[in-house]
């Protein structure tokens, strides 16, 4: 999720994982990799017709009305490779949230 300016300026950005989420099962550290992962710590999968819905809170400066949010939805096979499924942008007015 992004947060930007109307003139294109980054304000805020974060991105979330769904996955399953393993350990070694000696430590709470998150592996990847099928030979290292032992232990199912949490399961965040989205998960096939399942409605799944998600709050991101971004501070903003106090003088900015407007902003463009954009989301975006990617499938990471393997780390580098991406592949975009939905991509949504809105121009949000902060003076009709009163």
């Amino acid at each position: 999720m992004t947060a930007s300016t109307p003139e294109g300026k980054k304000i805020f950005e974060t991105s979330r994982a769904y996955m399953p989420q393993s350990t070694d099962s000696r430590s709470t550290q998150m592996v990847l990799g099928a030979a290292n992962k032992l232990g199912l710590i949490r399961d965040t999968s989205i998960q096939p017709f399942a409605p799944k819905e998600e709050t991101f809170e971004a501070p903003l400066p106090p003088d900015l009305r407007n902003a463009v949010i954009e989301v975006n939805l990617r499938y990471q096979l393997r780390p580098g490779n991406l592949c975009s499924i939905h991509k949504v942008i809105r121009n949000v007015s902060l003076d009709q949230m009163k």
